[in-house]
């Protein structure tokens, strides 16, 4: 199973971590308005002042590729270039932003209150500010953070002032503008505004294209965007989305500037502000819009404690160096410039590989509160367990956690028992010690009503689910292979990668796995639990330690929410979907078919309910052929090859036969 991207192992607990800054500190000892208007004077890219807002609009309307799209589209409709034009300053005026330095300072002295109210501490890595203030000053930047909150961008934009650092220009979504004056500050604070779907409109394309580069090749400020697209509701890191990256690149890949620098941001929060809220989205409850109103009427979570942020700025990465060899430029040479130009297979393949590897350094500097290995431990352990065995348990899992790389966050100098206690207390909202019993909090419901119970219950689970999921990137290719020596019945490498390379195909977009890297992947997770002395590898064979019987049944514990959910999507798709389900019905039918298997007692795990299980196991389907979309009546329906579905149930049902036992009696 060689491999040109064999993982290459090297101990990760020897990584140099830098030391972390709390900004917080200052503000609590000193005054919010001199902070506010003091002098701010940021380093700039060759010098280059910011651009007036009037003048980048102007830039972007009369570029040659603006200009270009407006005459094919004139010969296309009919319409005179007047006219669409017209309809380009529209576009440009509803998209733009404009940058008020008074605003920015309104927003400083605002977040510097509320922050210090909400947190305990935010805390940044200085080196990371440092090695961002040279790469500023050399090549355009782009800020890739990562997307837990919907205070991530108003953060790294407090973090950027409070340094001294060029304000970015931030790619945010319309609903935004819904807020009015909230909406407008925004616009003023350095958001511009997009479209979350703008299909086949090349006007507005070639417009926001245009605005984005533009912005990057004169340097003007670090652009930032979210590469996972949205908010991940589950805290997990989401499968990159490609468009703005594939924008950014384009200047260099054209040879319009030497070089990109790509600054990957871990953002980390003890406790998320939108826990609550999070959860019943996923359980169907629709997502309250964005409002002025509403956003006054979130005061209240001032009177709570949110703990403390960790936001990591990584090492600058080089697009020119990435590229060095891996892909030719010279397609670009073949056109002039301002012609949309479809880039070829390699360019794709590049972009989609820096994409992932984005993510991966993103998940890589994401730090582990304490609290994210108490809930690993309590959400299997459900419905209760002993506070002592708790301790005990997240010390073991704080060891493995690390040994594996992990960026945990304990405290020094504070006893076990104590650490584990804060962390519970401070998430009051989702767990309690009662006794020396810990349990999740349940509301007193009206029991006549299982369903309503059901989801009251399913909406705590999921809350705790999304802090055990924050650390499931360090332990998932590991946890994979682990599963696979314990499924295949063989102590036979062969098969044990055969069956981790169907586990990893299955969950293609639940986890991050960089497409075309199975190998690696899989060289990873043995290189760990061997680390581990989990396993031991021989030539043909792969053995599981005396030691590695607990690690394999903690993996199994973890990832059983995922393997149990997963086969139900292809129990529903088999039995209840045969002849198709629309795509529009798709979460709801399988929520309906969830809730009888839970309230039957066939199923254990609450997160089968997640909406974003239950799309990432569709997602999957499809991209393998095991599932289609066809257009039926102006809608799209999903078509199941029964048969395929069936052998994928089964292959995942190999331990979970009480499940599927359980099924064939309904």
């Amino acid at each position: 199973m060689a491999s040109e991207n064999a993982y290459s192992p090297q101990d990760p607990t020897l990584k140099k971590r830098d030391d972390f800054e709390d900004v917080l500190e200052e503000r609590r000892n000193s005054s919010d308005v001199k902070y506010a208007f003091r002098c701010y004077t940021p380093v700039l890219y060759n010098g280059i002042p910011p651009c007036k807002a009037s003048l980048l609009k102007h830039t972007v309307l009369k570029s040659d590729h603006v200009l270009f799209v407006i005459q094919q589209l004139s010969k296309e409709s009919g319409e005179s270039p007047e006219i669409i034009h017209e309809e380009a300053v529209e576009i440009l005026d509803e998209m733009a932003q404009n940058l008020k330095l008074s605003v920015v300072r309104f927003f400083a002295f605002m977040l510097s209150k509320a922050f210090k109210t909400l947190f305990q501490r935010v805390r940044v890595n200085e080196e990371g500010i440092q090695r961002l203030q040279q790469a500023i000053q050399q090549y355009p930047v782009v800020l890739l953070p990562s997307h837990r909150s919907y205070i991530d961008f108003l953060m790294l934009s407090y973090v950027l002032y409070t340094y001294d650092l060029s304000l970015p220009v931030i790619a945010a979504g319309m609903d935004f503008l819904g807020m009015k004056i909230v909406g407008e500050m925004l616009r003023m604070s350095g958001a511009f505004f997009i479209r979350r779907s703008f299909g086949g409109d090349k006007l507005y394309w070639a417009l926001f294209s245009e605005y984005v580069k533009t912005m990057l090749r004169k340097g003007y400020a670090p652009i930032e965007f979210f590469l996972e697209g949205t908010r991940s509701r589950t805290c997990k890191s989401l499968v990159p989305k490609l468009g703005l990256l594939n924008i950014v690149m384009e200047p260099f890949f054209k040879g319009e500037v030497f070089d990109v620098s790509l600054v990957p941001i871990s953002i980390s929060y003890e406790r998320i502000l939108e826990e609550s809220l999070y959860a019943y989205e996923l359980l169907g409850v629709p997502k309250p819009k964005e409002s002025t109103s509403g956003l006054l009427k979130a005061r209240k979570i001032l009177s709570d404690d949110f703990g403390s942020i960790h936001v990591y700025f990584g090492h600058p990465v080089s697009l020119r160096s990435l590229a060095q060899g891996k892909i030719s430029r010279s397609y670009c040479n073949l056109v002039p410039r301002h012609i949309p130009v479809k880039p070829p297979k390699d360019i794709f393949t590049f972009v989609n590989d820096i994409g992932y590897k984005m993510v991966r350094l993103q998940q890589e500097n994401m730090v582990i509160s304490p609290w994210v290995l108490v809930a690993s431990i309590l959400i299997q352990s459900l419905p209760q367990i002993d506070i002592n065995h708790l301790t005990e348990q997240t010390v073991w899992l704080r060891n493995l956690a690390q040994s594996f790389g992990a960026f945990v966050d304990w405290p020094d100098h504070i006893s076990v028992s104590k650490v584990v206690a804060s962390s519970i207390s401070l998430h009051h909202s989702i767990v309690k010690n009662t006794g020396g019993r810990v349990t999740l909090i349940e509301e007193k419901q009206d029991s006549s009503n299982l369903e309503h119970q059901l989801f009251k219950y399913a909406a705590t689970v999921l809350m705790c689910a999304s802090y055990r999921n924050q650390i499931l990137h360090i332990f998932v290719r590991p946890a994979l292979v682990a599963i696979s020596v314990h499924s295949v019945g063989s102590s036979r490498k062969e098969e044990i990668f055969s069956y981790f390379s169907f586990l990893r195909d299955i969950f293609s977009h639940e986890f991050i796995f960089a497409p075309g890297h199975t190998v690696q992947d899989f060289e990873e997770g043995c290189y760990l639990l061997m680390k581990a002395d989990a396993i031991q590898i021989l030539k043909t064979d792969i053995l599981l330690s005396e030691r590695g019987h607990k690690i394999v049944s903690f993996f199994l514990a973890m990832f059983q929410p995922f393997l149990e959910g997963y086969q139900v999507i292809c129990r529903y798709l088999s039995e209840e979907a045969l002849e198709g389900v629309t795509e529009n019905q798709y979460v709801s039918a399988v929520r309906k078919f969830a809730v009888k298997l839970l309230l039957s007692g066939a199923v254990k795990s609450c997160e089968v309910l997640s909406s974003d299980l239950q799309k990432n196991a569709l997602a999957a389907l499809l991209k393998l052929n095991i599932c289609r979309k066809t257009k039926e009546m102006e809608q799209v329906v999903v078509k199941v090859n029964r048969t395929a579905v069936n052998s994928v149930e089964d292959t995942l049902g190999r331990k979970l036969t009480p499940l599927k036992t359980a099924l064939a009696r309904l």
